[in-house]
C-alpha cells in the first residue's frame, strides 16, 4: 500500500505531465489555426512532389531534379553522415597524434602541439572553413597546372583528384576525368571539421593519459616492460575509460558542426532543407525534419 507521500508524489507528477501535454496541444492547435488563417499549407504531403532542383554531389545515391523532395532530403542526410564519418576518422587520428605530441619529451614538439591546440580551438570554425575554401579555390592552380604530391594524386582549384576503383585521373581538356575526386566544398568541410575537432580530441587524449597515476608507470618499468608494452598494457586500457565519454561528445559535435556546410555551398541536409523550405514555403515542417534528424543522431 502506498504511503501518503508516495501518493502525493505520483499525483504531482501526473499533474505536471498533464500540464505539459495541455501546453503542447495548445501550441500545436494554435499554430495550425494561424497557418490556416494565413492560407499557408501544412503537413508533409510536399515530400512526394517533384523537387525540381539539382544537387551538385551525393554519396552513392542517384538523384535528378525529377526526384521527390523526400529523396533530395535523403541525399542531404547521406552527404552529412558521409562527411561526418570520414571526418571522425581523420580527427581521431590527428587528434590522437597531437595529444601524444603534447606529452612528448621533445620541448619543440610539445610547444608546436600546444600552439596548434590553442590557436585552432580559439578561432571560430566558420572562419576556418572560409580560410580553407579560399585556400583551395584561390591558392591551388588550375587543372592544367595541377600539383601532384603523389603519383596519380592532383590538387587543383576544382577539387582533389586521386585514383579510384579501376581508373586513374587523366587530364582531358580543362579538367580531369576518371578516378575519384573530392569537390572543393567537400574537401573544405572535411579538412575544416577534422582539424578543428582534432584540437579538442588532443586535449581529451592528453587528459586521459595524465589521469593514470605515475606510480603505475614506475611499477611497469620496474618489471622490465618496454615503453611500447607499458603503453599497450598499462596506459591505453586505463586511459580509454577516461577518453571514450568526452570523445563521443566530440563526434556528435563534429556531426552537428557539419551544418555549417551551407556557408560554403556543400549540399548537406541543412542546405537541401533550406532549398526545400524556400520552394514549398513549409518552414515548420522543414525545420522539424532537421531537428528530428539531429536529435536522432545525438541519441
Amino acid at each position: 500500500m502506498f504511503a501518503p507521500r508516495s501518493l502525493r508524489r505520483i499525483a504531482y507528477q501526473g499533474l505536471a505531465a498533464a500540464a505539459v501535454a495541455a501546453l503542447g496541444w495548445f501550441l500545436i492547435s494554435n499554430t495550425a489555426a494561424n497557418l490556416e488563417a494565413r492560407r499557408i499549407a501544412s503537413g508533409y504531403g510536399f515530400l512526394s512532389r517533384e523537387a525540381g532542383f539539382e544537387i551538385g554531389e551525393s554519396f552513392f545515391l542517384r538523384y535528378s531534379a525529377a526526384d521527390s523532395y523526400a529523396r533530395a532530403l535523403v541525399v542531404g542526410l547521406v552527404n552529412t553522415l558521409g562527411v561526418a564519418a570520414i571526418g571522425i576518422v581523420l580527427a581521431t587520428v590527428l587528434g590522437g597524434a597531437i595529444g601524444l605530441a603534447r606529452l612528448a619529451r621533445d620541448a619543440l614538439l610539445r610547444t608546436l602541439a600546444a600552439a596548434y591546440v590553442e590557436f585552432v580551438r580559439n578561432v571560430p570554425l566558420l572562419v576556418q572553413l572560409f580560410f580553407w575554401y579560399a585556400l583551395i579555390t584561390e591558392a591551388l592552380p588550375a587543372p592544367r597546372e595541377a600539383l601532384s604530391p603523389l603519383p596519380g594524386v592532383f590538387l587543383t582549384n576544382r577539387g582533389i583528384f586521386f585514383p579510384g576503383p579501376g581508373s586513374v585521373p587523366e587530364l582531358s581538356g580543362f579538367n580531369f576525368v576518371g578516378g575519384a575526386a573530392l569537390s572543393p566544398e567537400f574537401a573544405t568541410l572535411l579538412i575544416g571539421l577534422a582539424t578543428y575537432t582534432a584540437a579538442f580530441i588532443a586535449e581529451i587524449v592528453r587528459a586521459g593519459i595524465l589521469a593514470i597515476e605515475r606510480g603505475q608507470l614506475d611499477a611497469a618499468y620496474a618489471l622490465g616492460l618496454s615503453r611500447w608494452q607499458v603503453t599497450r598494457l598499462v596506459v591505453l586500457p586505463q586511459a580509454l575509460r577516461v577518453i571514450v565519454p568526452p570523445l563521443t561528445s566530440q563526434y556528435l559535435n563534429l556531426t552537428k558542426n557539419s551544418s555549417l556546410a551551407v556557408a560554403i555551398g556543400y549540399p548537406d541536409l541543412v542546405s537541401i532543407a533550406n532549398t526545400t523550405i524556400n520552394q514549398t514555403g513549409q518552414a515548420i515542417e522543414g525545420v522539424a525534419i532537421i531537428m528530428a534528424v539531429y536529435l536522432t543522431v545525438s541519441l
